[in-house]
């Protein structure tokens, strides 16, 4: 029994992108459903495309089909479906950054292992499959920074990605700059930011309200145990 698969409400909703023919459908697979699993299992597990599980296709098959929707552009329209079906609420938005891990293999590059910076605007939902490292849970706002740059650095990029504006940003003490909290402030945005110990002027934070941010941290949690993302294979 293979874990993972796809329930029938999930697959409802990638159904009429994959299965309705058109530019972004390419050769109709014999199982389109079963083709999208065995593409979700080689980016959850990392495995090489020649390890797929027999009950999920041949190989061949299933990763010419993932590269045709790869250069179709379909994984970003589904990714603006899921954005405009308001499944994931605008009015509460997050910032975040990780670190992404080298590879094992790069260890021997010159400049020795350079760990990245990833910067990400996430909306209060799970993620899911979705192929894409940052997060604004409706819709992936992704910036890849140097490892010493900090967080606040990206917040000009991150929130130009999207033009939405949420009622409230939550982000960890990384963010706290007057310069973020007069760009919140001038767009209508409350920055549920906590001071740092070193401010003069301690501003409160609503617990309940920053207490959604652990959906940001369970984000890269899920990202990362997607070993395709995490471990990358070429």
């Amino acid at each position: 029994m293979i874990r993972g698969l796809m329930s029938d409400v999930e697959w409802s909703f990638f159904e009429p992108f994959v299965v309705v023919g058109g530019p972004l459908s390419g050769r109709p697979p014999s199982d389109h459903r079963r083709t999208l699993d065995g593409i979700f299992w080689v980016t959850r597990t990392g495995a090489p495309w020649r390890d797929l599980p027999e009950e999920l296709g041949k190989w061949n098959t299933v990763y010419q089909q993932f590269r045709r929707w790869s250069l179709s552009g379909l994984w970003d329209v589904l990714l603006d479906a899921l954005s405009g079906s308001g499944a994931a609420p605008r009015t509460v938005q997050m910032i975040d950054s990780t670190v992404i891990r080298a590879h094992h293999q790069a260890a021997g590059a010159k400049g020795g292992l350079k760990a990245k910076v990833l910067a990400v605007r996430a909306a209060a939902l799970r993620a899911k499959f979705m192929p894409a490292p940052m997060a604004k849970v409706s819709r992936s706002a992704i910036v890849i920074t140097p490892g010493e740059a900090h967080d606040a650095t990206v917040y000009d990029e991150l929130m130009d990605l999207d033009q939405t504006r949420p009622k409230a940003l939550l982000g960890d003490k990384g963010y706290d700059s007057d310069a973020i909290r007069e760009d919140s402030w001038f767009h209508g945005t409350d920055p549920v930011i906590p001071t740092k110990s070193n401010r003069k002027v301690q501003r409160p934070v609503d617990p309940v309200l920053y207490a959604l941010r652990n959906r940001i941290e369970r984000f890269f949690n899920k990202l990362k145990n997607a070993r395709r993302v995490a471990t990358p294979i070429r």
